[in-house]
């Protein structure tokens, strides 16, 4: 049976599909998770797994949500993605849910192949993508030990072949003074809040002098109790962006300048804990995007080239620290007009819309269709492993 067949079933399999896959999509929009507490989402999408006849691991590679399936028989094998964390108070405004159902109704239109699977697939389920950095948690523990390549899609409101990334760190700035009554004995108190301040004008002033590609933006989440209360601790959390690994680090240094200034001058103490992961830049593999483009075009798709988007336009994911393990894919398919962009309320209506059941349905079956091209075509294979090293 030839590649196009294969594909013409998988097809088939997700359309077979579609009411179950609609309803997990639904189910998670409708009860958002936020990062490491997504327990109904994996309990939902392991369940889905199970009664397919799949073997589910849950809780895997150290992670108490994430889960993992593997199935088929072969030298090479495919990784299939999926993410199902939520945004506080947006709640699906990253639309989650549909990267979650195309990735597993992926996995599950090549599992219908049966003994005609030309290959291994692994399906994984990824906590934290918003914060903690759920997958290089798992790769760290071997979550991608004997895998060949990984694809997964995302939302968005153009159809993209990839995802405009840059790094991240994250970090928390927490200021401690001495309380006092601000009115009677202002002079007994260390205001952990100026501290803070002074370091938030700071990165503002920084701000004027990075590069375009670079970003530094936070909120203040403790900045005291009381007005008439000296505060006595300050805290805020904070994001710092670079196009690469190498700009992040030097960019950082600046930052925590910028946070020491505000300790100094206040005389508070400062902690600065950086989040144990930084998401690193996606490594583009061409090869792999374009077969992706060409299965997503089948389905109707039209792709916006890269190079007509803004050069500011960018976010970050740690599926880049995925693609600098092993060749990777992170497109981007349309699940709302253009003018309304991600992590805003009106996009999470949107990832739970007919437009987003769209996207979750055409992204189960292209990547599966990716992923038979990659498993029978043993020259794409070879491309991709060669531009994946070229990239190091």
């Amino acid at each position: 049976m030839d590649v196009s067949q294969l594909k013409a079933q998988v097809c088939e399999a997700v359309d077979g599909m579609r009411e179950e896959l609609l309803r997990v999509s639904h189910a998670i929009h409708a009860r958002p998770e936020l990062a490491f507490e997504e327990h109904e989402a994996a309990a939902l999408l392991v369940d889905v797994l199970k009664r397919s006849g799949l073997a589910v691991t849950a809780g895997a590679y150290g992670l108490e949500t994430a889960f993992e399936a593997e199935l088929g028989e072969g030298l090479a094998c495919v990784a299939l993605l999926a993410e199902y964390d939520a945004l506080p108070e947006i709640g699906h405004a990253c639309g989650h849910n549909l990267i979650a159902t195309a990735g597993v109704g992926a996995g599950l239109a090549l599992a219908s192949l049966g003994e005609r699977l030309p290959g291994r697939v692994r399906i994984l389920g990824t906590p934290a993508e918003e914060r903690g950095g759920g997958k290089e948690l798992m790769v760290r523990e071997g979550a991608l030990d004997g895998v060949d390549a990984a694809l997964m899609i995302h939302p968005a409101s153009v159809n993209l072949v990839n995802m405009p990334c840059m790094c991240l760190a994250e970090v928390e700035a927490v200021y401690q003074g001495r309380a006092a009554h601000a009115a009677a004995m202002p002079e007994r108190g260390v205001n952990a809040l100026d501290g803070l301040v002074h370091a938030y004008q700071a990165l503002a002033a920084l701000r004027q002098h990075i590069r375009s590609s670079e970003r530094i933006h936070g909120i203040i989440t403790d900045g005291g109790q009381a007005p008439n209360v000296v505060p006595e601790r300050a805290a805020g959390q904070f994001y710092v962006r670079a196009a690469n690994q190498e700009a992040l680090a030097a960019l950082k240094e600046r930052v925590e300048g910028c946070f020491r200034a505000g300790a100094l001058a206040t005389g508070a103490e400062l902690t600065l804990r950086w989040g144990e992961v930084d998401y690193l830049d996606i490594r583009f593999n061409a090869a792999l995007a374009e077969r992706f483009q060409v299965n997503a075009e089948a389905l109707g798709r039209e792709f916006l080239p890269m190079e007509e988007l803004p050069p500011s336009m960018a976010g970050s994911t740690d599926m880049g620290n995925v693609s600098q393990r092993v060749p990777s894919i992170h497109p981007m398919l349309a699940c709302a007009p253009l003018h309304c962009t991600i992590h805003n309320a009106e996009f999470e209506k949107y990832a739970g819309s007919e437009q987003g059941d769209a996207a979750a349905l055409d992204g189960a079956k292209a990547l599966a269709m990716t992923a038979l091209d990659f498993l029978c075509d043993a020259d794409l294979r070879k491309r991709t492993r060669a531009l994946f090293e070229a990239a190091l």
